[in-house]
């Protein structure tokens, strides 16, 4: 049988008394009164049946009795408050389970993986390839990031980044091929991330819109499109977040200097009990600190930004007015500025 214990107050009071040499000092630490603490020590002394203290001095002492007792009660009690502060430290060890919209997890996360790992070195993350905002409320998933116009219920949802769209293209396809203005658009094959509505909405504000399409191909989300023009199969749209480093490194171009705003963007969501798990907290953390900082460290420069359903014409870039992207200029086509698409396809 498990031997009786003494109770915890008078072994507390008795520990406090004990290492601070006086019982003033122990009912100004546990925040009672003198009298409360002796009160303590005379409960625990009758039921050990021994006396703790030598009374008398202005320093308490203690008898062998004490000292016997006051090292392994000491010892629990540290013991006690390093568990303590060990269950109420924040967890940031474990897997983090992330779904994210396929060509943002292509091309922009999977890039950074290794930045977030730095920082957090105990946390492995299992990746899965996905726009379905219903999983956002499976328990296979913590953190869900999606391309849509918001709004979810029943979820902790934060917008992450707004896009814009333009046309890009392989610097080798330019060369062979040129873009002198949009109409020369009808002798490229069209490549769409989605149903076709945003190549609508950018033809639109470069009054295009009733331009002959000969050739398009449709896929089922930007990552796909952006990879075959990427490969020269084509003119895609591209966004300011997922093309920008193939942008920067001159695998693709922006031919056009007009972008235009898509109608959805990119969230960061979870199911609201999560949103509080230290795991899940500095991943989402991360997320916009580091989309944050590389907004920060882009140049900021005037430049004109054409968001009307109808504008001027779209005309060749000659340079990078916005400063968005640092890439080599190609011969007829150079950087324009931002991107974006389309919510379930993105």
């Amino acid at each position: 049988m498990t031997a009786r214990l003494p109770p915890l107050n008078p072994l507390r009071a008795f520990e406090a008394a004990a290492r601070l040499g006086s019982i003033s000092a122990a009912a100004r630490e546990l925040k009672v009164t003198h009298g409360a603490v002796s009160h303590q020590i005379r409960t625990l002394e009758e039921s050990l049946k021994a006396s703790l203290f030598v009374r008398g001095g202005n320093r308490l002492k203690l008898t062998p009795q004490g000292a016997l007792l006051l090292p392994a009660v000491s010892s629990a009690f540290e013991g006690i408050a390093a568990a303590t502060a060990l269950v109420n430290r924040p967890s940031t060890s474990g897997n983090l389970r992330v779904s994210c919209v396929p060509a943002l997890l292509s091309l922009w996360l999977i890039p950074r993986m290794g930045s977030f790992s730095e920082q957090y070195p105990e946390i492995s993350l299992t990746l899965t390839s996905s726009n379905d905002a219903a999983l956002v409320q499976s328990p296979e998933i913590d953190v869900s990031i999606l391309y849509g116009p918001g709004g979810w219920r029943d979820c902790w949802a934060r917008l992450w980044s707004s896009l814009e769209l333009f046309p890009v293209a392989s610097p080798t396809l330019l060369n062979s091929r040129p873009l002198r203005s949009v109409r020369d658009l009808r002798d490229h094959v069209l490549l769409h991330g989605d149903d076709g509505r945003e190549w609508n909405t950018w033809l639109a504000a470069a009054d295009q819109l009733d331009m002959p399409r000969l050739r398009e191909h449709f896929m089922s989300d930007a990552r796909l499109s952006t990879e075959a023009a990427r490969h020269g199969q084509g003119i895609a749209l591209g966004d300011n977040i997922t093309a920008s480093s193939l942008i920067a490194s001159g695998e693709l171009v922006i031919p056009f200097d007009l972008s235009v705003p898509a109608s959805d963007a990119f969230y960061v969501t979870c199911r609201n009990e999560v949103r509080s798990a230290p795991i899940a907290k500095v991943f989402i953390d991360w997320m916009f600190s580091t989309i944050e900082s590389e907004r920060l460290s882009r140049p900021s420069t005037s430049a004109r930004h054409l968001i009307r359903s109808r504008g001027p014409r779209a005309t060749p870039m000659q340079s990078d007015p916005l400063g968005t992207f640092s890439t080599r200029p190609h011969p007829r086509a150079t950087l324009a500025t931002k991107p974006r698409r389309k919510s379930e396809k993105r």
